[in-house]
């Protein structure tokens, strides 16, 4: 019989047999935020620039208005107002089997949307979740920042000939990007602890496996302190690399 290692109330042997676990779950949350913070950017910065769109003439003014600002307006509204747990579940268990279904999806059906739904389903659901609802707060982040450069610098622009697009990436994102970095880290950090809510759908990452060896031994202070411990250096981790990046891209911001 394999001795117990105790240190207090602690049961040390409970974390030291699912290590391997615990391992592949913390890959799994890193993988997943790392994913989730590439693309929701993306999408934010999309949405964002869509909700601040403007043209010199009447005609692309109104289809600014209905194309870009109301549809991204609604977008945001809609993924800020409802939880994210809600959100989860209903891209899993509603919109997924719409588009990938092995009888009649309208993106994959067959045997592959069969392989998908089981190997990838929660992991799919998981992405497209988080990045939707990270997108519509980070697109917020680049409204402000957008909005937060002086006007004067975007007529001047136009009044050169820039487009729209040329003014954004070459004269206001490049300034605005620093007074930026702050929010835009506090949301990577939101969503890195925002992952562990895929767990509900069968997502093997950290509180999945704290769940599973919660339920294997009945306790509950192991597993648990052991990913609250884990999500803390993670979390120190990611703050650390955004204030290093805050101190190199943010010097030239200060008044």
């Amino acid at each position: 019989m394999e001795p117990i290692l105790w240190f207090g109330w602690f049961r040390a042997d409970i974390i030291a047999e699912y290590a391997e676990l615990f391992w592949r779950g913390l890959q799994m949350t890193i993988a997943v935020t790392l994913i989730c913070i590439v693309q929701g950017t993306c999408l934010g910065l999309a949405i964002g620039m869509a909700r601040v769109a403007e043209a010199r003439h009447a005609p692309a003014r109104q289809l600014c208005k209905y194309l870009l600002r109301w549809p991204s307006t609604v977008y945001v509204s809609f993924f800020r107002g409802t939880p994210l747990f809600v959100q989860i579940l209903l891209i899993h268990f509603a919109v997924l089997p719409l588009f990938i279904n092995p009888a009649d999806g309208l993106l994959i059906s067959g045997d592959t949307a069969r392989s998908i739904k089981q190997n990838y389903g929660a992991f799919v659901s998981g992405i497209v979740a988080l990045t939707l609802n990270a997108g519509a707060y980070i697109s917020e982040i680049f409204r402000a920042g957008i909005q937060s450069i002086d006007k004067g610098q975007v007529e001047a622009s136009r009044s050169l000939g820039m487009s729209f697009r040329r003014t954004m990436f070459h004269v206001v994102l490049p300034q605005a990007f620093r007074r930026m970095l702050p929010p835009l880290g506090n949301n990577a950090i939101s969503l890195l602890k925002d992952s562990s809510l895929i767990s509900a759908i069968g997502l093997a990452e950290l509180a999945y496996a704290a769940r599973t060896v919660a339920g294997a031994y009945s306790r509950y202070w192991e597993p648990y302190l052991t990913i609250s411990l884990m999500y803390w250096m993670l979390t120190l981790g990611l703050a650390y690399g955004i204030k290093k990046l805050e101190t190199r891209y943010g010097r030239g911001d200060s008044r």
